[in-house]
């Protein structure tokens, strides 16, 4: 992917997401690019890929990456300095607009206080978690939490991610520490695709490193970086189930390469069912919006609550352009749940790599009707996954999970891989007129196979609401 801040991840691995089916396929449910966007559906094209003709159009796209054979900045690495990779790329115009915006959000937001408590730098240790929760605070604590003195707190432990592809940089974003033993977090599609999985990570004051890759989803668009750095501050990764909309936050990040840029908005809306990535690999998104300023290079980044802990991980962007490369921040931008981020990242650095939570059914694409439909075929509940342990039926239709109404496949499949493996949901189902709840507990993808391929589920219901979605073309 590019170093475009929110651009859709993409999976090389074969894994996918959620998956609908027609009546005799499986495979992964994929976004084609002329389907029209719905009003809070999101699609992203993968951020590195050819540019759709001229007389197509795309409601919704990544932003591009700042082009990476730009002249390089003069100015010697220092927070705040602007990269190589975009000093010849904005017009002097430009920034005196984008500086006015920013400030007076600046102002707006400092009205926000909040509590003078101190909390030490510590590690969690009650709930078995290796990452900082919010009960032992990372950052030191000030006396109000404006938005200066939570951007002074935060940016040391957020920094720059360059991908380098052959030699050169072929994309930049951004990333942040979680871990004080040089563990950092960010989106898959930054550092998809780098030279033997290798990036180059540039801290706050300047300071370069060699980061490895040590695994990463395209399934969620996260992935983790180590950097030989000890002593590290990470920043504490809140609970995000407490976010009400109207919430204040702030984004923190590289946007076109200008490091420690900080900007301010609320969260807009919750849930948002953002699907990212291209036919070969979609990530499933259970989405925080904000309208704070996200743009190209700000992927990766930490979104930050009033009381500096991170409740959101930058990844996507809505936007009115045709091409990536038009792409910018209209004010509707996307990131990945602190919770989601929390549970994903401790199983990549304990394990390499990440599973998703599924129900082991296939879904009819071609249904329009209300709620979604289990498709209804002889394999279309995977034999001795959670649904049919359950009860779930071929042809039941599944109108909400948990009491949140259900209306396309993209939103069970995102609150499915909302969840975490050994979680119970409860599904309305509607067969034949009668309407029933019924509690499914989910397992890791990785439990469910299908008696049609023999393989490992790799979709979003088998694997979140049941089994893969297939792409109705397939």
């Amino acid at each position: 992917m590019n170093d475009n801040p929110f651009a859709p991840p993409r999976d090389d691995s074969g894994s996918h997401g959620e998956t609908t089916a027609t009546d005799t396929e499986v495979s992964t449910v994929r976004v084609h690019e002329s389907a029209p966007a719905t009003n809070d559906t999101v699609e992203l094209p993968p951020a590195i890929s050819p540019q759709p003709a001229a007389d197509e159009t795309q409601e919704f796209m990544p932003p591009a990456e700042p082009p990476a054979d730009v002249p390089v900045a003069a100015a010697a690495p220092q927070p705040g300095r602007l990269r190589r990779s975009t000093v010849a790329a904005i017009a002097a115009g430009a920034l005196v607009l984008g500086l006015g915006g920013g400030l007076g959000g600046a102002w707006a937001y400092d009205s926000l206080t909040g509590d003078d408590t101190a909390a030490g730098s510590t590690s969690s240790s009650t709930t078995g978690s290796t990452l900082p929760t919010s009960s032992s605070s990372t950052i030191a604590r000030t006396d109000e939490n404006t938005v200066a003195a939570i951007a002074s707190a935060v940016m040391p432990s957020v920094v720059s991610i360059e991908n380098i592809q052959n030699g050169q940089e072929a994309a930049e974003g951004s990333g942040f520490v979680i871990r004080e033993d040089g563990y950092l977090l960010t989106n898959n599609h930054v550092v998809e695709g780098s030279d033997n999985d290798t990036v180059t990570v540039v801290m706050s004051d300047g300071t370069e490193y060699d980061g490895a890759v040590v695994g990463a989803t395209a399934d969620y668009d996260l992935a983790v970086v180590k950097i030989d750095k000890d002593g590290l501050t990470p920043l504490v990764l809140g609970d995000s189930d407490e976010l009400v909309v109207g919430d204040d936050v702030i984004a923190v990040g590289s946007p076109l390469g200008l490091e420690s840029t900080v900007t301010t908005g609320i969260v807009s809306a919750l849930h948002r069912p953002v699907t990212a990535g291209d036919t070969s690999s979609t990530a499933f998104i259970d989405a925080i919006q904000t309208d704070a300023a996200i743009n190209p290079g700000n992927s990766g980044g930490p979104l930050i609550n009033s009381a500096g802990e991170v409740i959101g991980i930058n990844s996507a962007i809505a936007s009115l352009g045709t091409s990536s490369s038009e792409a910018g921040s209209v004010g509707l931008g996307f990131a990945i749940t602190s919770n989601q981020a929390r549970r994903t990242a401790e199983e990549i650095i304990a394990t390499g790599e990440a599973t998703y939570p599924v129900v082991g059914v296939m879904l009819d694409s071609t249904y329009s009707g209300e709620g979604v439909k289990v498709a209804d075929t002889t394999n279309a509940v995977a034999a001795g996954g959670p649904a049919a342990e359950a009860g779930i039926e071929p042809g039941d239709v599944i109108t909400a999970i948990d009491g949140r109404v259900i209306t396309r496949s993209e939103e069970l499949i995102v609150a499915i891989r909302a969840k975490a493996s050994d979680d119970t949901v409860v599904l309305t189902v509607d067969r034949d007129g009668d309407t029933q709840d019924i509690s499914v507990t989910l397992v890791p993808n990785t439990d469910v196979t299908y008696q049609d391929s023999g393989e490992e589920d790799q979709g979003g219901l088998g694997g979140g609401g049941g089994q893969l979605f297939p792409d109705p073309s397939e």
